[in-house]
């Protein structure tokens, strides 16, 4: 539980530290986050990579249906969607963690087979409806950027669904092999399809132009809510269940308003303060109930 949590928490810091790429092409920053991902962690996993071994054909197609649909799309629909919105996370896109639990418990019941239980289902619903009152202050949507927010939401929308049904993809070869051998397979295939995005978008010259402010900003991702988080968060996921986890992860918004607080010195509303109470409260009480 908790390991999923510091994940998603790490997650919240994101729209921060991805500020610095705004000049980049969002297919060519998830390239290279991948890249540098996949370069940092390979000297502790090479000596393991027998492991692949225990993964059958089923196995491999879920491997890479999550490194296309959450590696490399859902990332980069994300980034596009902070994009669109002027990298202010804490607006519209945090959206997409709220809806996400509703598909990531419709895929584990579909794909998983996890049951759900009337215990569940009450608790689950105040924490998604809560999770609105955190993201919206005093519950109005922040439309300043016109249309712009409107083509973020959507993007947020696609990113949220494709990371959503992930979760259940990921629980079927976390069963084989280590969450530190998971992580590292979603950074080496992900690039390959972030690069095929790149290429069918015409833009392989600027996959070289960054600058040393963009690299900088490359590795910070990396060693927090990139690799670090992503690292994290399969370690916690192999140890619960897929919708518990899509729970658990509202810590995402949760964090994100309350560094929107103490970055950025927004105020909190009475609305937002209730909703976060309701949040945590929700997943302390689903985090209680045994097979829920």
């Amino acid at each position: 539980m908790f390991y999923v949590m510091i994940g998603a928490l790490l997650w919240g810091l994101d729209g921060i530290v991805r500020r610095g790429l705004f000049n980049l092409q969002p297919s060519i920053v998830v390239f290279w986050e991948h890249v540098l991902g996949a370069v940092v962690l390979t000297p502790f996993v090479i000596k393991n990579l027998r492991e692949l071994k225990k993964l059958n054909r089923k196995e491999w197609l879920a491997v890479f249906a999550v490194c296309l649909f959450s590696g490399a799309l859902g990332t980069i629909f994300y980034t596009a969607a902070l994009g669109k919105v002027n990298y202010i996370q804490f607006s519209v896109v945090v959206l997409l963690q709220q809806l996400q639990p509703i598909w990531a418990i419709s895929t584990a019941y579909l794909v998983l087979k996890e049951k759900i239980k009337k215990g569940f289902v009450p608790w689950a619903i105040l924490a998604i409806a809560s999770s609105y009152l955190v993201t919206f202050k005093d519950l109005k949507v922040n439309l300043h950027t016109g249309q712009g927010t409107i083509i973020a939401a959507v993007f947020a929308l696609l990113a949220g669904m494709m990371w959503a049904m992930s979760t259940s993809f990921s629980k079927i070869f976390l069963k084989k092999i280590s969450s530190k051998m998971a992580t590292y397979l979603r950074f080496v295939i992900s690039p390959i399809f972030a690069y095929l995005v790149i290429l069918l978008s015409g833009k392989t010259d600027e996959i070289l132009k960054l600058s040393i402010s963009n690299w900088k900003s490359l590795f910070v991702i990396v060693l927090s809510t990139g690799l670090v988080a992503q690292l994290i968060y399969y370690f916690g996921l192999k140890k619960v269940q897929a919708k518990k986890s899509a729970i658990y992860e509202l810590t995402f918004p949760t964090t994100a308003i309350f560094v929107d607080y103490f970055y950025f010195k927004n105020t909190l509303s009475a609305t937002q303060l209730l909703g976060a109470f309701l949040v945590m409260l929700s997943i302390y009480k689903i985090a209680k109930l045994k097979n829920g």
